[in-house]
C-alpha cells in the first residue's frame, strides 16, 4: 500500500484548506481520519456533524477497498480465519502468556490494574523489549511508543532486561519512543499524534502508563465527574480505534482505589469506572503474593476467568523458579 493512497487529498471533498485544518488537528492521513470521532472532525474543520460523518464514511470505504478494514458484513468463518492470524507479543512469562491465550494481542486494548508494586510498569517495560524480538522468540520485530504519565519509565530498567535477553541495550532503547504527558490534555494530544509515527517508525506496541492518573488528579469532586468520564471515554475509544486501524497492541495500566462498602474480601477497585471497563478488550488484575505476583483475567470476550503466577526479576517478567501450578 502506497502512502499516496492514504493521503487526505485523495478523498473527495478534501481540498488544500480542509487538509490544512485537519493537519493542524493532528490528522495526517486517512487512517488518522477514521480513528477520530465525528464531533472531533466537525470541530477541527468547522463543518456540520453530518458532513463530518460523510467524510469519515468515505475514508472508511477507502480503507475497506485497500484491505485495511473489514467490510460491514463478513461471515463468522472468514472472521475466525483472520482471528487465527492475529499477532501476539510475549510477556516474558509462559504462565502469563497462557492466561492471555498466547500473549498480548494486536488490534486490542489490554488493561493491567493493581496496587503499587504489583508489577504493572514492569510488564510495560518487558513488553517494550519483547516486541522488538523476532516472531519466533515472542516478538514482532517492531518498535514501541511509551506514553509516561507518572514519571515511571526507566531506560536503565530497559537496558537491564535487554542485557538479560542477550540483546544490545542501545539498539533496544533506540526503538522505543517515549512521550511524557504532563496533564490530561497533553496526554490526549500525544495519542492524537501517534498515527503519524506508527507507520513511519514501524510501531506495533503503544503503552500508556497510566491511562487514568491525570484525569483522577485533575477532576476532583462529584461536580466534575461527568466531564471527566466523557473525556476519558473519548480517550479510551481513540486508543481502541488506533489499535484496530493500525494493527498494533495497546497496553494501558490503571490504578486502584479502596471501596469503602467492602468489609470482607479484596476492597480494591480499578479507577475510571465503567467507561474504562467497557472499552478495554482484556482486563487483568495484578496483586502481590509474597515474592510472587498473581494475574487474574477479570474480563475478556473469550478467555476463562482464571489466574496465573509470575515473578519480577532481571528479565522483567518471568516464571517462578519452582513449577508452581496455574491457579484455577
Amino acid at each position: 500500500m502506497s502512502e499516496e493512497e492514504l493521503e487526505l487529498e485523495s478523498l473527495d471533498g478534501v481540498g488544500p484548506a480542509t487538509k490544512q485544518k485537519l493537519t493542524d488537528a493532528g490528522i495526517y492521513s486517512i487512517l488518522d481520519l477514521v480513528s477520530r470521532g465525528p464531533s472531533e472532525i466537525a470541530d477541527a474543520v468547522n463543518i456540520d456533524l453530518s458532513k463530518a460523518i460523510d467524510l469519515i464514511n468515505k475514508a472508511r470505504a477507502r480503507l475497506v477497498e485497500l484491505g485495511r478494514l473489514e467490510k460491514e458484513f463478513v461471515s463468522a468463518t472468514e472472521l475466525y480465519k483472520k482471528r487465527q492470524a492475529i499477532d501476539r507479543i510475549s510477556t516474558g512469562s509462559k504462565n502469563l502468556d497462557d492466561l492471555l491465550g498466547g500473549g498480548i494481542e494486536t488490534q486490542a486494548v489490554t488493561e493491567f490494574y493493581g496496587e503499587y508494586g504489583s508489577g504493572k510498569t514492569q510488564v510495560c517495560h518487558t513488553l517494550c523489549v519483547k516486541v522488538q524480538m523476532p516472531k519466533g522468540q515472542g516478538g514482532l520485530n517492531s518498535g514501541a511508543i511509551y506514553v509516561d504519565t507518572e514519571n515511571t519509565f526507566r531506560p536503565e530498567r530497559i537496558a537491564e532486561i535487554a542485557e538479560n535477553y542477550d540483546l544490545e541495550p542501545e539498539d533496544i532503547l533506540s526503538k522505543i519512543i517515549v512521550a511524557k504527558a504532563y496533564n490530561s490534555a497533553h496526554q490526549e494530544l500525544i495519542v492524537r499524534e501517534v498515527g503519524r509515527l506508527v507507520e513511519k517508525e514501524k510501531i506495533k506496541l503503544l503503552v500508556v502508563d497510566s491511562a487514568v492518573a491525570h484525569y483522577r488528579a485533575e477532576f476532583l469532586g462529584r461536580g466534575t465527574l461527568a466531564e471527566r468520564q466523557q473525556r476519558l471515554n473519548r480517550f479510551m475509544h481513540n486508543l481502541l480505534r488506533i489499535a484496530e486501524i493500525h494493527n498494533l497492541a495497546v497496553v494501558v495500566t490503571n490504578q486502584v482505589q479502596a471501596a469503602p462498602d467492602v468489609f470482607f474480601g479484596d476492597p480494591s477497585r480499578p479507577t475510571g469506572g465503567h467507561v474504562v471497563a467497557h472499552t478495554s478488550t482484556y482486563r487483568i488484575y495484578l496483586r502481590k503474593a509474597g515474592k510472587n505476583r498473581i494475574a487474574r483475567m477479570m474480563d475478556s470476550p473469550y478467555h476463562p476467568e482464571r489466574e496465573a503466577v509470575f515473578i519480577l526479576d532481571e528479565k522483567g517478567i518471568d516464571d517462578p523458579p519452582e513449577d508452581i501450578p496455574k491457579r484455577k
